[in-house]
């Protein structure tokens, strides 16, 4: 008798792991995707604005992705990324920069360029937002 149990409990033992493999790839394919923050690093650095006297701009800019995914066309679009942003700031007056009001605007517009930008070469919008992490107008 107790060898029929032992035979019954070695058959059962394979059974039970494929049972719990199985719970364990439904969890990670339910699970939420991993949101990610993407520094452009270096910071953007140029001049703005017209007239004799230069202005400068400093921004660090961090861009909030969903997915391993979406970080790594992120990372591998970066010099297009880097490239719209720098046309953005140096098109900038002292009026559109000089307030938090304007400073939002412009991360609104910098949001909308890379999301388009993006979604010209991949065919998806990809960023969910664009933050400065600090930006320095002088």
């Amino acid at each position: 008798m107790k060898t029929w149990i032992a035979l019954l409990l070695a058959l059962c033992l394979p059974f039970a792991a494929l049972a719990n493999e199985e719970e364990k790839k439904e969890g990670e394919e339910g699970a939420a995707p991993k949101v990610a923050y993407y520094n452009l690093v270096p910071a953007l650095v140029g001049n703005f604005g017209p007239g004799p006297k230069l202005k400068f701009f400093k921004a660090d800019i961090a861009l909030r992705v969903t997915g391993t995914e979406a970080e790594e066309a992120v990372e591998y679009h970066e010099p297009l990324i880097r490239n719209q942003l720098v046309m953005l700031f140096s098109q900038q007056t002292e009026e559109s920069v000089g307030s938090q009001e304007a400073k939002e605007a412009l991360r609104q517009e910098a949001l909308k360029q890379v999301q388009a930008a993006l979604n010209q070469e991949t065919g998806k919008p990809i960023v969910e937002d664009l933050l400065f992490n600090n930006l320095i107008i002088q």
